[in-house]
C-alpha cells in the first residue's frame, strides 16, 4: 500500500498534477474554442490524443541527462512534424495552428523542473496557470475577432463570367446560387468543350472551413479572376 501511495507523491505526483492541468487547458481550447466553430471530430480526436502523447513523451525524455534530454526532445518533435509533413491530406492552416499550440502547451507543462516544485510554494504552478490563461485569452480574442473562411470547389457553367472584367458579376451570381457571402473567387481548369470551369470560392461561414475536393485541380492551374 505504501508503495502504491509513493507513486502519487514526489516528482511523479507533481507530474500528474501538471498533466491534469495540461489536459484541462487543452480540452478548453479544443472543445470550447476550436470545436464550437469547426465541428471536426477527427481533429478533436487528434488534438486531445497528441496532447497526452507529447506530454508523456517529453516527461520521460526529461528523466534522462539534462543535456541529452533537451536534444532528444528537439529531435523527437522534429520527427513528429516531419511525419505530419508527409501526410496524404493537407491540414488547413487553422488546424495546424491549433495543433502547434496544443503541442507547445504539452511540452511546456512537461518540461518544468519536477523536483523544484515545492507543494508549500506554488509559484511555479501559478506561473504555469498564468501562461495557460494568456494563451486561452489570445485564442478567444482571435476567434471572436475573425470569422471562419470556408472554401468550396464549384464546377461552374457560365464561363463567360470568368473574365477579370466581369468579376463583380461572377461574385454576385455565386452569392445568389450558393446563398453565402463570397469573399474571393479563383479560377481553375476551364473546359471549353463542355462550357464549364472549376472555381475555388472562399466565403464567410460559421461552420467548418472544409474544402470540397470533388474536383481536383493542380495548384499551377489556379489564377485569380
Amino acid at each position: 500500500m505504501e508503495q502504491l501511495l509513493s507513486v502519487f507523491t514526489g516528482g511523479f505526483g507533481n507530474a500528474l498534477l501538471r498533466f491534469l492541468i495540461c489536459i484541462v487547458v487543452n480540452w478548453v481550447i479544443v472543445d470550447r474554442l476550436y470545436y464550437r466553430k469547426s465541428h471536426r471530430r477527427d481533429f478533436y480526436f487528434t488534438f486531445m490524443l497528441i496532447s497526452v502523447a507529447i506530454f508523456f513523451l517529453v516527461y520521460f525524455m526529461m528523466g534522462m541527462d539534462r543535456g541529452k534530454a533537451t536534444m532528444g526532445v528537439g529531435l523527437g518533435l522534429f520527427g513528429i512534424f516531419s511525419i505530419m509533413r508527409y501526410r496524404t491530406d493537407t491540414m488547413p492552416v487553422r488546424e495546424m495552428t491549433y495543433l502547434f499550440i496544443i503541442v507547445c502547451l504539452s511540452v511546456v507543462h512537461a518540461m518544468i523542473d519536477i523536483e523544484q516544485i515545492d507543494p508549500n510554494h506554488l509559484a511555479d504552478l501559478l506561473r504555469l496557470v498564468v501562461i495557460d490563461i494568456i494563451v486561452v485569452i489570445a485564442i478567444l480574442l482571435c476567434e471572436l475577432k475573425l470569422k471562419v473562411q470556408a472554401t468550396k470547389l464549384v464546377q461552374y457553367d457560365r464561363i463567360e463570367l470568368i473574365k477579370p472584367e466581369r468579376y463583380a458579376e461572377l461574385k454576385a451570381d455565386l452569392e445568389q446560387r450558393l446563398g453565402v457571402k463570397v469573399l474571393k473567387v479563383d479560377v481553375g481548369g476551364v473546359d471549353f468543350l463542355r462550357d464549364s470551369a472549376v472555381l475555388r470560392v472562399t466565403y464567410e461561414s460559421n461552420g467548418s472551413p472544409d474544402v470540397d475536393k470533388q474536383f481536383a485541380v493542380r495548384k499551377s492551374q489556379w489564377r485569380e479572376a
